[in-house]
Formats: structure tokens, C-alpha cells, sequence
């Protein structure tokens, strides 16, 4: 299976999987209204035992078997950049 990777341009580090190149009618409006313009980024061979940097490719599988696409949102912070674990420079 290949995904076709898009960089919105709106909201920072969130990324759409196509399973079709182009094929934003897979998009819901409110969605693509919040991602604002897409920028293409990647062409990916989802083959079995491929890995991703942040997403189950398992799952990217089955949303774009099941819908089409696939949303990547930005990463969560594990650690407080608050709290005296975090570590500093000084």
C-alpha cells in the first residue's frame, strides 16, 4: 500500500496520509477547513514491517483501507518543560 504524505500548512507538525494522491474529497470539509492549504511532502510504500518516525504504520494501514486518509497530529510532550526533571543548560 502506498500513502501520500501532506504538510498542512495552518497547523504545525500535523500531517495528512492520503491513500490516493491528491484525493482531498476523502477529507471531511471541517477538517480540511482547519488544515487550511496541504503541501506534499512524501510518497510512502507502506509495506509490512516498514517503520514510521511517529505513527503505527498498522494503523495508517487501516484508517486509509477504511477512510481514505490518515491525520498525524503533533507530538505530546512526555515531561513537563516546567517541571526540575527537565534539564537546563545552566
Amino acid at each position: 500500500m502506498h500513502a501520500y504524505v501532506y504538510k498542512s500548512q495552518r497547523r504545525a507538525d500535523t500531517y495528512v496520509y492520503l491513500a490516493a494522491r491528491d484525493d482531498f474529497s476523502r477529507l471531511p470539509e471541517p477538517l480540511r477547513t482547519q488544515l487550511g492549504a496541504l503541501q506534499f511532502v512524501l510518497d510512502v510504500a507502506l509495506t509490512p514491517g516498514r517503520k514510521l518516525a511517529r505513527e503505527n504504520p498498522e494503523d495508517v494501514r487501516a484508517n486509509l483501507a477504511a477512510r481514505g486518509f490518515h491525520l498525524q497530529f503533533p507530538p505530546t510532550l512526555d515531561v513537563d518543560p516546567m517541571s526540575e526533571g527537565w534539564g537546563t543548560d545552566a
